[in-house]
């Protein structure tokens, strides 16, 4: 018996000894994976920061913020593009009384420009009304929100192993005071994110507005783009600031007719920082938006030139195509995460 639990010392001493050195050395076949991870999320693949935006989970019944953490979590990523709903909602701020979710086809039509009927145009009309009065009301809450909370955010995340890059409320629109998008670079720096996205303008006095702000507050403005994207679209406002940047959307990209699509990551890499990932078809073929690996945009190869030249900007997945029946945007970003590291490998 003696010799049983000598022997039993022994192996325990030994692989106590085994992991503690791995911990410090990281070195140990066949323990990296384990150790580094420690039951956390892990989606930085062979130096590509793999990431999701928040938006990707919009069919999902619960929008708060500990419910957005546990989707990501559930998909295995360990860095964000965070909406500014969750986290608004989180910090206290007022609740829309619209449904976003019931009405986003219909506004995506109308976006599209696709023909509404009577009854699509009078419901848009009442969400307009709606969404005005709130919007009114949240920039009057933006005021005097407790930035405090956003950090106790940012921490939650940090502690479950998630980190914020990017922050996108939509404070910073043409419609935005200076004081409403100051609130917003504040929210952004305390949750610890080091951009802040939205939709392009195309307007230059507010890029220029904007870049300047962000200067003052020691972060980058991503500027997103749709089929509106070409590659001089960003000239003017990277003329103008520093701060100002690409949030390039590389599958919209490739929809909107670009040729040679990786070119604007060649040419423009010094200043993205982040690239929204999805999987268009070209105009020609439709313009779709599809399953990663059945569109005409070059994922694969995009992920491959970030690795091999050590490009530093996060690769965002966006969950844009239809999910299938019997799945969950969960399921799907699991899949698309799953793409990018089959082909990081």
């Amino acid at each position: 018996m003696e010799n049983s639990n000598s022997s039993r010392r022994q192996f325990l001493g030994a692989a106590t000894t085994l992991i503690t050195g791995s911990l410090l050395s990281n070195k140990v076949f066949g323990m990296p994976a384990i150790i580094d991870n420690f039951g956390r999320p892990k989606s930085l693949i062979n130096g590509v920061q793999v990431g999701v935006i928040t938006y990707s989970f919009r069919d999902m019944p619960d929008q708060s913020a500990e419910a957005t953490l546990q989707y990501v979590l559930d998909c295995g990523i360990s860095a964000i593009e965070l909406m500014g709903g969750p986290a608004e909602s989180f910090a206290g701020a007022p609740k829309n009384t619209v449904d976003m979710r019931s009405v986003m086809p219909l506004m995506r039509k109308r976006f599209e420009k696709k023909e509404l009927t009577e009854d699509e145009k009078k419901t848009l009309e009442e969400v307009d009304a709606k969404n005005k009065a709130y919007r009114a009301e949240l920039a009057k809450w933006r005021l005097s929100a407790d930035i405090g909370k956003f950090e106790e955010l940012g921490k939650k995340y940090k502690k479950a192993g998630v980190a914020v890059y990017a922050f996108k409320p939509d404070a910073f629109g043409l419609q935005s005071s200076e004081a409403e998008i100051e609130y917003g670079m504040k929210a952004a720096k305390a949750i610890g994110a080091n951009q802040v996205t939205l939709e392009h303008p195309s307007n230059d006095a507010h890029t220029l507005k904007l870049g300047k702000i962000a200067e003052k507050f020691g972060l980058k403005v991503g500027y997103h783009g749709h089929e509106q994207q070409t590659y001089t679209l960003w000239d003017t406002a990277l003329s103008q600031s520093t701060a100002n940047s690409l949030n390039l959307d590389f599958g919209h990209f490739v929809a909107a007719g670009n040729p040679n699509p990786l070119d604007i990551i060649k040419q423009k890499h010094d200043r993205i920082v982040s690239m929204h990932i999805k999987d268009r078809q070209t105009k020609a073929n439709g313009g779709g938006n599809l399953e990663w690996g059945k569109g005409d945009t070059p994922i694969a190869e995009a992920l491959k030139l970030i690795r091999d030249n050590k490009y530093s900007f996060p690769a965002t997945i966006e969950l844009e195509y239809k999910i299938p029946e019997g799945s969950t945007s969960v399921k799907e970003v699991k899949k698309c995460l799953e793409f990018c590291k089959n082909v990081l490998a």
